[in-house]
């Protein structure tokens, strides 16, 4: 073989694909309940879109991220992550005019040069949500609800939701500094990536999942402990929410998040059915992005949930099949018959009915061979008695049922079996 996929992407074939359509019908019609509404960006943009946003010294950048110069000498990058793609989008075009809060939603591929291993790719989907414009945590709470609305649409259990708050630029810079002091004798004791993070961002420290890291930063002093009254009450205003929509959640300070521009709110949602690659969502506040990029200041909030970890759940645990039966539509051998079999197969493809027929002179043992193969549901049969009585054999091929019908009846008929699949 000449050519062959790249490491860490993924060919997805017609035979999973309606699951990935399912789920992404089941996220849109929960999301646009909420009122939130598509948004498309590109893929490729101005990589200081991402530098700035993410944060120079976490690992997407420093690792992770496509980058490279266009013909023109520009820097660009496959985009990792879609929140900066939408800010610069709300930015650009003045969106923060119409009444907020403004909502999005997005469905599409990101890119990170991460080592592949199971449900995560270098080229992944998410899918995401952004509000803008409103500060109060009740925006928090229904997102997470809103989240919880949509998972459990997709019957997954075992669900656990963790929340934290990172403060705001406030009472951060305190937290920082003790939490400087509190490494600054156990560094050497950390990982490689944990020492670097030490000198730029300490709170990264916080992020590393490497099992001696944690054990040295058991004592670790907890932003908790350091919020301002602002942020204190924002949190507990959360708190308050989530109980009020009966949402069962753990507070764990130790959530940080690998990107940089969130403000207090950060939130994660686990599933036991993953294995050790657990997390299937996260998200968070981030009040000062817009501003960053030059925006009026705007609060705003969202999350993203990774596509492929989703699926691999819903292979498991769902029996989604594919909304539209096929119809084979195969003929006796003969010019007559053959013509009339084309008219049918425009007929019920003019009704939006999935056909097939063969485009070559077979037999009719041949063609239903072949309609055998290609798994159709409905096998429906073209001959010179069909023709003359305007009546046509049709058989099931699922359950063994067959009989006579009229154009009209092979509509309703093929329907019916569509909506009892």
């Amino acid at each position: 073989m000449k050519y062959s996929l790249l490491r860490g992407m993924q060919d997805i074939f017609p035979e999973t694909i309606h699951l990935w359509q399912y789920v992404e019908d089941c996220a849109k019609k929960t999301v646009e309940s909420f009122n939130f509404k598509e948004i498309r960006t590109p893929i490729v943009e101005n990589a200081e879109l991402f530098l700035r946003s993410i944060g120079e010294d976490t690992d997407i950048v420093e690792k992770e991220m496509y980058i490279f110069q266009d013909k023109k000498g520009r820097k660009v990058a496959l985009r990792p992550e879609g929140t900066a793609s939408v800010v610069r989008a709300y930015i650009q075009h003045s969106l923060f005019n119409n009444p907020a809060p403004q909502k999005f939603y997005y469905i599409g591929p990101m890119f990170r040069y991460e080592r592949p291993q199971k449900g995560r790719f270098r080229q992944f989907h998410q899918i995401g949500v952004e509000s803008f414009g409103i500060a109060s945590p009740v925006i928090d709470a229904e997102l997470i609800y809103m989240l919880k609305m949509f998972l459990e649409s997709l019957d997954i259990k075992n669900l656990n939701y963790e929340i934290n708050s990172l403060g705001c630029e406030k009472c951060r810079p305190e937290y920082r500094k003790v939490l400087f002091n509190f490494l600054a004798d156990k560094v050497t004791n950390l990982c490689n990536d944990c020492q670097r993070r030490f000198k730029k961002n300490p709170l990264r420290v916080l992020d590393c999942k490497l099992p001696a890291c944690k054990e040295s930063l058991k004592n670790i002093p907890l932003i908790l402990d350091f919020l301002c009254n602002d942020c204190k009450n924002h949190f507990l205003s959360l708190q308050n929410e989530l109980d009020e929509m009966k949402i069962s959640y753990a507070i764990n300070p130790r959530i940080v998040r690998g990107l940089d521009y969130y403000t207090r709110t950060v939130f994660e949602v686990t599933t036991t059915m993953l294995g050790a690659q657990n997390a299937i969502a996260a998200g968070g506040r981030y009040d000062t992005l817009v501003a960053l990029f030059g925006g009026p200041s705007t609060p705003a909030a969202g999350f993203a949930i990774g596509m492929e970890r989703l699926i691999e759940i819903c292979a498991n645990s769902l029996s989604i099949k594919p909304e539209k039966n096929l119809v084979y539509v195969a003929y006796i051998t003969g010019q007559v018959e053959e013509k009339e079999a084309r008219k049918l197969v425009r007929f019920l493809r003019n009704k939006e009915i999935s056909v097939e027929t063969s485009y070559e002179e077979a037999s009719l043992k041949s063609q239903l061979r072949k309609a055998d193969r290609l798994g159709a549901d409905i096998v429906i049969i073209v001959g010179e008695d069909e023709i003359k009585k305007s009546l046509y054999k049709w058989k099931n091929m699922k359950n063994g049922l067959q009989g006579e019908a009229s154009l009209d009846e092979l509509v309703d008929l093929i329907r019916k079996s569509n909506v009892n699949n």
